[in-house]
């Protein structure tokens, strides 16, 4: 009998000593310096100037040449007047605003070496002058 109580004892005080930790644990506590929320997966959007889930964004693009097991994505969102478009690459952190440039062939933004181009209904991105993303 002086076992158990003193299980019952030792309980109560792991039970109480968690709930205790658990209410020190600021909620939101993952939340970057835009307010976004990681855990939840939100990331700051420049262009929409607000959090965004970008698996939830309509232009998704596939990785070409993955050797991994897995897929990576990368998204784009496009501002409203059509000017800018922000790349969200699976390895960086934040995003990159490319500006909209002059094209014959199809619509085009351009930073760097990155240029991402839509053709009809697809998005083709390209690093060097090389395929890396398409939708």
């Amino acid at each position: 009998m002086k076992n158990v109580k003193q299980f019952i004892t030792a309980m109560a005080v792991v039970m109480f000593a968690s709930g205790v930790s658990a209410q020190l644990t600021p909620k939101g506590a993952d939340s970057d310096k835009h307010g976004c929320k990681g855990s939840a997966g939100y990331t700051f959007s420049v262009i929409k100037n607000d959090c965004v889930r970008l698996f939830e964004e309509k232009i998704q693009l596939k990785e070409v040449d993955n050797k991994k097991s897995y897929t990576s994505n990368a998204a784009v969102i496009l501002s409203e007047d059509g000017k800018k478009a922000e790349l969200f690459l699976p390895s960086s952190d934040g995003s990159l605003v490319l500006d909209k440039i002059a094209s014959k062939k199809a619509v085009a933004y351009k930073k760097g070496q990155y240029l991402l181009t839509k053709n009809k209904n697809a998005y083709t991105l390209k690093l060097a002058n090389k395929v890396v993303f398409k939708s």
